[in-house]
């Protein structure tokens, strides 16, 4: 299953890639280079389609503009407003924090809010691999190893990506991961908004044992961003705040992944 769920995205992945670039696609064309059936093709325009992400019309479909993120997600103004003093990714960093036991070899992507969790581990033996190469000035506890992939590096967010990145991910068999995303629909599919890491956050879903973790804080739940890196069903648990909404969870857990949520306390309120 996890295999076959694997293929499906990788699929799903190049017709949202190749939307993006060119706002509208052929089933008959798509289904040529991806070698598949054009009906396999359709039922996938499908999805998008109810997601709001694409318009379907005779032989393909088009991208309805502004559905599919530039930009990675960021907490808008406007909710910074209206919720001052709370930082939902350290909300959610501290939930997932409280999956990683004694002894456990760990996966962190390059989010943010996933490398926020080094400061919510405390008295465990962990080792952390991680593309993220800001994990080099996060303070931990001194029985974290830390472990950097190598790679290329991603002058925005200093992330490791390319080849050698994938390489070392792919000569380690880890415990748990942890993977911050940008996005992740009623519908279950998972993205972000960085071409050159979705490769990297897939292969450390593919090559984790145990506990496979998305991080989202609320403003990501229910969202589309421009590459998939995975599906609900590939996953076994899904960390956000209390202030997601109710009923996309919902439809998260009934595909069976556990959801875990963060309580949003103002940081005012410690001053």
């Amino acid at each position: 299953m996890k295999n076959k769920r694997g293929v499906i995205t990788k699929r799903q992945q190049a017709i949202l890639q190749k939307l993006k670039e060119d706002k509208k696609v052929s089933v008959e064309i798509l289904a040529r280079k991806l070698n598949v059936s054009t009906l396999t093709i359709r039922r996938d325009l499908e999805m998008f389609e109810k997601e709001g992400f694409v318009k379907r019309y005779y032989g393909g479909a088009s991208l309805i503009e502004g559905a599919v993120a530039d930009d990675p997600t960021k907490i808008s103004a406007a909710d910074s407003e209206k919720n001052p003093g709370v930082d939902y990714r350290s909300i959610v960093a501290e939930k997932a924090a409280s999956l990683v036991e004694d002894g456990d070899t760990i996966f962190i992507n390059s989010s943010r809010t996933a490398l926020d969790l080094l400061t919510y581990i405390h008295g465990k033996h962990v080792n952390v691999i991680t593309n993220n190469g800001n994990a080099l000035n996060m303070p931990h506890d001194p029985l974290i190893s830390i472990i950097l992939t190598g790679g290329e590096v991603n002058a925005v967010k200093h992330s490791l990506v390319g080849d050698f990145a994938l390489s070392t991910i792919k000569k380690v068999q880890a415990d748990k991961c942890f993977i911050g995303v940008s996005g992740i629909t009623a519908d279950g599919q998972i993205s972000t908004a960085i071409l050159q890491e979705t490769m990297i956050n897939t292969l450390m879903i593919e090559h984790t044992k145990d506990d496979v973790v998305i991080l989202a804080d609320h403003t990501r739940i229910g969202k589309m961003h421009n590459f998939i890196i995975a599906d609900v069903h590939q996953v076994t648990h899904v960390v956000t705040d209390s202030l997601a909404d109710p009923l996309i969870l919902g439809k998260l857990a009934s595909s069976g992944a556990a959801i875990l949520q963060g309580t949003a306390v103002s940081c005012d309120n410690n001053s």
